[in-house]
């Protein structure tokens, strides 16, 4: 497979211009090929986007599965030395802001961001990411559901009263978006991105491996931790956990 040869969507419209996309039908997992591609030189902004992923993972090695055709899922490759010098994490916050914008713009739904970077419709999950990389660069993987969902999460298309997409639709703006962002400094992004997150202001449960945190969201630090302040008044740095947002009783 080759991740930086021209780019050949499947219909005539050109992908962004500096992206290297490849499109497969089948793949075990977006993420491995193209970390094993960047291990052996893929290029900024390689691309990979399959039509069915038989073994996607999510965040905390849950299972990502979906209908084939149905939904985006896709990996992309961000080389540090190519692009402006942040924390590794904003990489992962470009792309989950990305496809709120991408979304909002194609079918006028908006997804709130819950941190750190999965997106809801209705407090229903509609996007998750899982970003793996090495000393020199970051591949992030996102699964949207554009055309179908599991029973407990819900799809852009079906959300939407409005307009429908398509994987390929979604992705090719996504990438315009990211062009947006991937030229803010860090702390511009960081601003953007606490703008975008809905998680900050509202009462959480954070469910960590050996204990669970209760209370309101604060605050994120430029490093991504997410602060909860609990009743007592004590301020938790959280660095990855599961957030609930609570419903206001």
């Amino acid at each position: 497979m080759n991740l930086v040869s021209p780019n050949q969507p499947e219909n005539a419209r050109a992908w962004p211009n500096g992206w290297w996309v490849s499109v497969v039908a089948e793949t075990g997992s977006t993420n491995a090929d193209l970390l094993a591609s960047a291990h052996s030189g893929a290029a900024h902004h390689s691309v990979l986007m399959a039509e069915f992923q038989s073994a996607g993972k999510g965040r905390l090695d849950r299972t990502w599965v979906a209908e084939p055709g149905s939904n985006l899922l896709v990996s992309l490759l961000f080389r540090f030395a190519d692009t402006i010098e942040r924390p590794t994490h904003q990489f992962t916050q470009m792309v989950g802001m990305a496809a709120a914008l991408a979304s909002e713009q194609l079918v006028q739904l908006t997804p709130q961001m819950k941190w750190p970077n999965d997106l809801l419709i209705d407090n229903k999950k509609v996007s998750g990411i899982l970003a793996q990389g090495a000393a020199d660069f970051v591949v992030v993987g996102i699964g949207v559901n554009v055309g179908w969902a599991p029973p407990d999460a819900v799809s852009l298309n079906a959300a939407s009263r409005n307009a429908q997409t398509t994987p390929t639709d979604l992705l090719r703006t996504m990438l315009g978006h990211i062009d947006v962002l991937e030229a803010l400094d860090p702390t511009q992004l960081h601003t953007k991105y606490m703008e975008h997150l809905v998680t900050l202001g509202k009462e959480v449960r954070v469910d960590l491996a050996k204990q669970v945190i209760t209370g309101r969201a604060t605050n994120v630090l430029m490093d991504g931790r997410l602060e909860v302040v609990d009743d007592m008044g004590t301020t938790h740095q959280i660095d990855t956990g599961d957030v609930i947002h609570l419903r206001a009783q």
